[in-house]
């Protein structure tokens, strides 16, 4: 990172691996680098790495990354108002790029196998992923799926039917 004039390193919390979204951060996760930053990017000092441990990861968090406050907190998925959904995903199911955590998904109620497409718009449910297992020995993924807690009931009854498609949607944009 280029030095301004006038600019100092600093110590701060970076990250020395990734981290994914709902994670909780270990002291392997953690390092400290001097780095030099623009005031108006937000850090969090070296000396708050102990702390840190045992946080919950509010993003994806990238390493060599410089750990922003905002990035962090003491709870992770679910939140207040929130639910998470385990969501099984044969090999068919899952999107050819994979899931990421933080991925936004629309949950696509569909009707039974061989049956006609429906006529009306199909309900959908938004959630996003917190987190994605790894496949079983047949290939399943659990996909654990935060969706508002008023769609949980409707989520987890399409995860236990198998009656669901999954739409990705773009990265921030609002729906």
């Amino acid at each position: 990172m280029a030095r301004g004039v006038g600019q100092r390193p600093h110590a701060v919390v970076v990250l020395a691996r990734d981290v994914p979204y709902g994670a909780t951060l270990t002291e392997q996760d953690l390092t400290v680098g001097d780095v030099a930053l623009d005031p108006t990017i937000e850090s969090i000092p070296a000396e708050q790495l102990e702390g840190l441990v045992g946080q919950v990861a509010g993003a994806t968090l990238v390493v060599g990354s410089v750990l922003a406050p905002a990035q962090v907190g003491p709870a992770g998925p679910p939140l207040a108002g929130e639910v998470l959904v385990p969501l099984p995903l044969e090999p068919a199911r899952m999107p050819a790029g994979g899931l990421t955590a933080g991925d936004r998904l629309l949950v696509v109620d569909t009707p039974a196998a061989q049956a006609e497409p429906p006529k009306e718009t199909p309900v959908t449910l938004e959630a996003s992923v917190a987190r994605v297992g790894a496949p079983d020995l047949n290939g399943v993924v659990v996909v654990d799926l935060v969706a508002a807690a008023e769609d949980g009931p409707a989520l987890a009854a399409r995860a236990a039917t198998g009656r669901f498609a999954l739409v990705v949607l773009p990265a921030g944009e609002e729906r």
